[in-house]
């Protein structure tokens, strides 16, 4: 049996919906309204110009809806109810979508996102093995600088200042550390912190724009670590911040 065109047109509207709502979660996540409705829009406007580039199946196509919305004397009851119920429907379902629109919302606000997100309480001890030996200091910030150079110019920038490779394509974008907003304010245990973790162990108030920072202690050993952050302030100038003793000149 030969589907009718609008029962063909149909069963791609509905199967392209169906995809969307329930297909996309399952290979990426799921979709927001917004995006579902944007693409539904696409698909319809598509299926349109599709029966209607040739008149016999553009008639095909409407003449069915015309027939089924005037109705027949020698219709079936079966017919004239599914007319009355399509009729009933269609406003009752654009009227609880209204009714939704104006609905207060109870559910909180999404907490404001917080720049520098407060460390778990273990990231107090980290300590800096290298910061005392003052006889290899140089040769700790340039081992420094060649892993900063090797891993994190991309996003940086060699300037460090936040304009790497691939910084467009980010966001947020990355950390301009010559900014005296950056690294100045923070002590070398939260960078240390910070750089351990990436983006992955963020807390939540740092949703939803979380860092594209890869997880750097799969990938750095601590060592190499702590000789990046040296090099981080020696190449700004920057102190890190530190513990200020009440009374201290």
């Amino acid at each position: 049996m030969k589907l009718p065109l609008i029962a063909k047109a149909f069963a791609l509207e509905l199967g392209f919906y169906l995809l969307l709502k329930l297909g996309m979660p399952l290979i990426t996540s799921p979709l927001p309204s917004s995006v579902i409705f944007m693409y539904m829009t696409l698909v319809t406007i598509s299926i349109l110009l599709y029966v209607s580039i040739f008149e016999d199946d553009f008639g095909n196509f409407y003449i069915p809806i015309v027939d089924f919305i005037r109705g027949d004397d020698n219709e079936s009851g079966l017919r004239k109810l599914s007319r009355i119920a399509v009729f009933i429907l269609i406003p009752l379902f654009f009227g609880f979508r209204s009714y939704q629109s104006v609905l207060p919302n109870f559910n909180p606000p999404f907490p404001q996102r917080v720049i520098h997100p407060a460390p778990p309480g273990s990231a107090a001890g980290f300590t800096n093995p290298f910061g005392d030996d003052e006889a290899n200091h140089e040769q700790y910030i340039e081992e420094g600088r060649e892993v900063f150079y090797k891993n994190c110019v991309f996003c940086h920038g060699d300037k460090l200042d936040g304009k790497g490779f691939f910084a467009h394509a980010l966001n947020v974008k990355p950390a301009n550390f010559a900014d005296a907003t950056t690294i100045s304010m923070l002590m070398e245990s939260f960078v240390f912190w910070r750089i351990k973790t990436g983006g992955i162990g963020l807390p939540e108030e740092s949703t939803p724009w979380d860092s594209a920072m890869p997880r750097w202690e799969l990938i750095l050993s601590e060592e190499e670590r702590w000789k990046v952050i040296m090099f981080l302030y020696d190449y700004t100038g920057w102190k890190p911040r530190t513990w200020e003793l009440e009374g201290d000149e």
